[in-house]
């Protein structure tokens, strides 16, 4: 009886949460609506979004964006070429990995794991990540109040498609950021750090102070 019981509130538990399991589509965008829980969800040629304090493992597509909304939380978050949003108090308990695209923290958001691209800005807004930053073409700003554990990394461009004229990546830390780890710089930035910013060691190609 007891057992009996405990599947019952299981079952219930799942329906009351909106749970459902794995989302795949090909040509069409995705949607997690408000407190509803999904697996792995993935598209090809299509937006995802998980709206406010829904849940979803991997979240991943190939063209286009991902949002996750306010206190909603995802495992890992991949596109190719779009941007990725994790808004106020969302949690990535993974990583966030895009080529081509920007990506956004917003105010109380955390990331577990690193956050990279290719090509787009990133921006912390009062955010927490516990990984490092990986970027090679694209502006970092670390807003105030902000905290990143692993460093910055700013590799060197390569291929036939590298624009030698594009001006230089510009990494700014704002007053009272703090960026633990090191500032590692593969090719020349431009590096603006608010006086009473904190960061680590820098190394690499000596970047090009500016205010």
């Amino acid at each position: 009886m007891t057992r009996y019981l405990a599947v019952l509130l299981f079952a219930f538990s799942a329906v009351a949460l909106g749970s459902t399991g794995n989302i795949s589509k090909v040509n069409s965008s995705i949607t997690v609506e408000a407190g509803q829980q999904a697996g792995d969800v993935s598209t090809v040629n299509g937006s995802i979004t998980v709206r406010e304090d829904g849940r979803v493992r991997d979240a991943e597509t190939v063209n286009g964006s991902i949002k996750i909304y306010a206190r909603a939380q995802a495992e890992d978050v991949e596109t190719v070429n779009g941007s990725v949003l994790v808004a106020e108090e969302a949690l990535v308990a993974g990583g966030v990995e895009v080529v081509n695209g920007g990506i956004t923290l917003r105010r109380g958001a955390r990331v577990d794991g690193d956050v990279e691209n290719v090509n787009g800005d990133i921006e912390l807004e009062a955010a927490s990540l516990r990984g490092g930053i990986e970027t090679t073409n694209g502006d970092v700003r670390i807003g105030t109040g902000s905290r990143v554990e692993g460093g910055i990394h700013v590799e060197k461009p390569g291929g036939w498609g590298w624009n030698k004229s594009k001006s230089l990546p510009r990494i700014t830390i704002e007053s009272g950021a703090v960026v633990n780890g090191t500032l590692r710089f593969d090719r020349e930035v431009e590096l603006a750090v608010a006086d009473d910013a904190t960061i680590g060691p820098i190394e690499g190609v000596a970047p090009k102070r500016v205010p």
